[in-house]
């Protein structure tokens, strides 16, 4: 939950933060519920860059470090950058916690830009039309160290939006979209 910060009502601080930050609203994950402090690591697959960032501390989301999560995240094609669902970084730090690691998640594909989905769906049949990348409601991940097959059943577990497994490219995808399965 939201706590706002001192002097400010609730109300008001809950306006600020869904005009400012929309996607901060959203629902906090079942395991990562009673921690005080939530933290992931990623490197993108793409660019190299790396990044361990702490985005829920003192039962709040700290905004300036998913500012820097977004910008890792960003369609790295045309360099835009867009506010990734938070509720993602919760079933990340989730899937930490099941896998029993604190390992660096290696991001395959963060959000894309229309344009870049439709490029890459032009070149792959594997790409939806209506992709929650474009949404910044999904990431293609993997867990350095760590079987994707299981990552898999375990992001299953979570019953929280989407999950594919691709053994072939050896990524999993999540989302926060609509439960299934593929």
């Amino acid at each position: 939950m939201l706590l706002p910060p001192h002097g400010l009502s609730r109300r008001a601080f809950l306006t600020t933060a869904v005009t400012a930050v929309p996607l901060l609203a959203a629902p906090v994950a079942a395991l990562a519920n009673s921690v005080e402090q939530r933290s992931v690591s990623f490197v993108h697959t793409h660019t190299g860059e790396q990044l361990k960032a702490t985005y829920f501390r003192a039962g709040q989301y700290d905004t300036a470090s998913i500012a820097r999560v977004n910008y890792l995240l960003r369609d790295f094609r045309c360099d835009e950058v867009a506010s990734m669902d938070v509720g993602l970084l919760d079933i990340l730090y989730d899937l930490q916690v099941l896998a029993d690691r604190d390992s660096t998640f290696e991001i395959i594909s963060g959000y894309r830009a229309p344009v870049t989905n439709a490029k890459l769906r032009a070149k792959s049949g594997g790409v939806a039309e209506k992709s929650l990348h474009m949404e910044a409601k999904a990431l293609d991940i993997r867990l350095t160290g760590f079987s994707t097959k299981k990552l898999h059943q375990f992001a299953m577990s979570l019953k929280r939006g989407g999950v594919g497994f691709y053994g072939s490219s050896d990524f999993v995808h999540v989302d926060t979209g609509r439960v299934r399965y593929w």
